[in-house]
């Protein structure tokens, strides 16, 4: 009896959800499921490459068809995801699986449209995923996976290093002033004094630029706490930003002009930018003049800047994968073909064709991921790319906000209110100067004190509207 008890006990004492659900499906009737995603160009072929070897493969075997669809770009994909759960006339039908950042799949598990994917997944299996990436999955209190982890980006600097070595050589510009924001904006003002009032820098991704920059100053400005959202907005952190930011901006030291930052390097009107790891394979290799005539560049690839005196921080990016709500056989099928992707070496494989980093733990290590390049004979700016993308989220505190309602709308008001006012700042700089006042008389006027004071009571505004 006491061994039976014994025996029973350890029973009880084992982990929930050991157990992952399995279902039977069969060649002769395959799963054919549809995934919308927003891979362009080389990604797009990367991606299509590797579920075309899944097909043909593990998908045949089992009894699985992955059909993908490219939706254009993220935020197109969000809004036909949009329009397909509320029915919208035209609409098309909810595919099985898509792309998503946490706030659409957020909407959407509100709605009970989104599978929960703990059930085919065992707690050694969870486990072998960067935690950072599984929590960001996790959108309610079940703690249940729901946005499966497949690649993974954060941010970087990149730089004509052309032009950067002739003004350095000349100004003695150390690369050392790009590792904080107050170094970048004092080498954009050398910079413009230097060629003659040119632009240095610009960013993509704004709102990365205020919520990470306000978590690194001491606020974590979309706090969740059980669901609910808890805004923190501070003075003096929103001011630190201003004057890093709108400060050189109005200054002409930074802009913006063409879609993205990388544009504005092929045509020669910023020197450096920060954009995204996975993007950074689009940093141009020549840039046109005016007259049409081009040049090489050389680019130069260095980890994020951060504020002085602050914890490194970077932006977790990526959108994972969602499984819509269905039967048991298509979820199961679904999961299967994500569980396949993320093996280490299809990952990997993935990784280094498009410039996004691996998911697991065990493909996240320098000496794996510099193997693999290795062996694929990569080597430049991708080598670069990847090795400082790893660094970042080894060293870097990686941050994504938590899920919560209205999440996109208040995204959208950080991204583009203080970006603007800089806009606008810039444009009555020049104003101000063809009436007489002096560059510094008119940055100060539109961008000091009561400049900053009438923005942030703007943005307040704007952030509770968009809650509403």
């Amino acid at each position: 009896m006491k061994r039976m008890l014994c025996v029973l006990l350890a029973v009880l004492m084992l982990p929930l959800g050991v157990a992952a659900e399995t279902v039977e499906l069969s060649p002769d009737d395959p799963q054919v499921l549809t995934l919308w995603h927003y891979y362009n160009g080389a990604q797009q072929r990367s991606f299509n490459q590797m579920i075309t070897e899944f097909n043909e493969t593990v998908g045949m075997e089992k009894g699985i068809i992955i059909s993908p669809v490219s939706q254009g770009e993220v935020n197109a994909l969000a809004d036909k995801l949009m329009d397909s759960a509320n029915g919208k006339t035209g609409a098309a039908r909810m595919p099985d699986i898509f792309a998503a950042y946490a706030d659409t799949a957020h909407a959407l598990n509100k709605m009970g449209m989104v599978a929960d994917l703990s059930r085919y997944m065992t707690k050694a299996e969870e486990a072998e995923y960067m935690d950072s990436y599984m929590q960001e999955g996790r959108l309610d209190a079940t703690g249940a996976l729901k946005v499966f982890p497949v690649a993974k980006s954060t941010e970087m600097m990149l730089v004509n290093k052309t032009e950067w070595d002739a003004f350095a050589a000349e100004t003695g510009a150390d690369v050392s002033l790009l590792a904080t924001w107050e170094g970048v904006a004092r080498a954009a003002e050398m910079y413009y004094e230097w060629s003659g009032g040119k632009t240095f820098f610009g960013r993509d991704a704004f709102a990365n630029y205020i919520l990470i920059g306000s978590l690194q100053l001491g606020v974590e400005m979309f706090e969740v706490k059980n669901g609910v959202l808890v805004l923190n907005i501070r003075e003096d952190v929103l001011r630190r930003l201003w004057d890093n930011y709108v400060v050189p901006y109005a200054n002409g030291w930074y802009g913006a002009y063409g879609r993205y930052r990388s544009d504005d390097v092929k045509t020669g009107q910023i020197v450096a930018l920060v954009g995204s790891t996975s993007g950074a394979l689009y940093f141009p290799t020549e840039v046109t003049r005016d007259d049409g005539t081009t040049y090489p560049i050389e680019c130069m690839a260095l980890p994020l800047p951060n504020f002085e005196g602050t914890q490194p921080c970077a932006a977790q990016q990526g959108a994972g994968l969602v499984v819509t709500a269905s039967t048991p056989e298509r979820e199961y099928a679904a999961v299967t073909f994500l569980k396949w992707f993320t093996q280490q070496e299809n990952n990997i494989a993935f990784s280094l064709s498009s410039g996004y980093l691996p998911v697991k733990k065990s493909a996240n290590q320098p000496e794996v991921l510099d193997q693999a390049m290795a062996e694929s004979g990569i080597d430049g700016l991708l080598h670069e790319i990847i090795d400082i993308g790893v660094q970042i989220t080894s060293t870097y505190r990686l941050y994504t906000n938590n899920a919560f309602d209205h999440g996109y709308e208040a995204r959208l008001v950080v991204d583009s209110s203080m970006a603007e006012a800089a806009r606008k700042a810039a444009r009555g700089v020049k104003e101000l100067e063809k009436q007489g006042l002096s560059r510094q008389e008119a940055v100060e006027l539109l961008t000091g004190d009561a400049a900053f004071k009438e923005w942030m009571d703007s943005f307040c505004a704007e952030m509770a509207q968009s809650l509403k």
